[in-house]
């Protein structure tokens, strides 16, 4: 198997949320700003670690050498809704922070709307202007982008969670996943027609508008994040990473900004667990590349263990579009470890800044932010 680049193994440990009585967070998204030289962390608040017990979302906005407060973002959602699953998008043309989340009806849970086969989910987003001093009012996308008789097949949807990406074209892309009902029955459907698929939401006007791509229906997947990357023959081609409903990970690739993702497999050196568990995947500039290697690498994190939510771990691919060049993951958090995310800086050295979330066991539910300096030598 290969082995991980040498990287610096030491790394900075920061708690960002920790439960505090009830009250737990969840669900962690990352983005990096480089205007100000900073991360932006998100989370869910809840009340218990139940997905119905979701009360909103927060944001802490640091610098590098100082996590500053954290701030509920009170615009982000709709009266007898529930926000969940964070999903930032940065826009680097016109330095805007897009969040994406989604709006769940009170008291409608995913398996009530899986068993009725009636979506009770609204998409949404707010977005800053100002690194995240300030936030707009909610802006509502369902039907602009969910007002076809397609949309009406599914039983639900969400975004990420996780971070969105913009690509070298300047789109904006959220990773996002829908349960598509395949068939029903005079109006009725069952749980076993109901099959879930990966997709995104794109932006090519700067966030003015948005439209919706292709379901990837020759895969069933659930939570997903997607990353850029350049080939060997400087080709830019965007690579999604999916929560699968087999042992493996499943990843796709497209060569069209997203629309379609018609290379798709199940990647055995990444398993998946026997209850799944969301993973971020990013893109990692190598410190120097030798001609004819890819100019991007993949960087990827998720528990490690086969069994249960354990060992949060970094893998790395130098060789994106071959899915036998994934390292052996080098363990970031031992212990009891859950969703993530991942976010990579580049301060001119030869040195990639990781900064990553893990949402831990729900009983003692704490997030954290783990920095580390890995040399990603090709």
């Amino acid at each position: 198997a290969p082995s991980l680049p040498p990287m610096q193994r030491g790394s900075v440990k920061w708690h960002l949320f920790s439960r505090k009585g009830d009250v737990t967070y969840r669900i962690p998204a990352l983005i990096y700003r480089p205007a100000e030289t900073t991360f932006l962390a998100f989370v869910e608040e809840r009340s218990s670690p139940r997905d119905e017990h979701a009360k909103g979302l927060m944001v802490l906005a640091p610098s590098l050498h100082q996590w500053g407060p954290f701030i509920h973002l009170k615009t982000a959602g709709l009266p007898n809704h529930r926000t969940m699953n964070p999903c930032p998008v940065y826009d680097k043309k016109n330095d805007v922070i897009f969040l994406f989340f989604i709006c769940v009806r009170d008291g409608i849970s995913e398996q009530h709307q899986l068993r009725t086969g009636r979506n009770a989910v609204r998409l949404g987003y707010i977005s800053s202007d100002d690194g995240s001093r300030s936030w707009s009012s909610m802006t509502d996308l369902t039907e602009q982008v969910m007002g076809d008789d397609e949309a009406q097949k599914w039983a639900t949807f969400a975004v990420g969670p996780g971070h969105g990406v913009q690509l070298s074209s300047g789109r904006l892309v959220i990773p996002a996943y829908a349960y598509y009902i395949h068939k029903s029955w005079f109006g009725y459907s069952f749980p076993w027609w109901i099959k879930p698929h990966c997709f995104s939401f794109y932006s090519d006007d700067g966030g003015q508008t948005w439209a919706r791509s292709e379901l990837l229906k020759a895969l069933k997947t659930t939570e997903c994040q997607m990353a850029e990357v350049t080939c060997k023959d400087n080709r830019q081609a965007l690579y999604c990473n999916a929560r699968s409903l087999h042992k493996f990970r499943a990843e796709a690739y497209s060569t069209d900004d997203g629309h379609r993702f018609p290379d798709h497999a199940l990647c055995k050196r990444l398993c998946e667990l026997p209850s799944g568990c969301q993973g971020s995947v990013t893109d990692a500039s190598p410190s120097s590349a030798s001609p004819g290697c890819p100019k991007s690498w993949l960087m990827f994190s998720h528990p490690t263990s086969k069994k249960k939510r354990m060992d949060l771990g970094i893998y790395l691919n130098p060789s994106p579009m071959e899915q036998s060049r994934w390292t052996s993951p080098w363990v970031l958090n031992k212990g009891p470890s859950g969703y993530s995310d991942l976010a990579v800086c580049e301060d001119g050295e030869p040195l990639a800044l990781v900064a990553c979330l893990s949402a831990e066991r729900p009983r003692h539910t704490r997030t954290s932010c783990f920095a580390s300096s890995p040399t990603m030598s090709s």
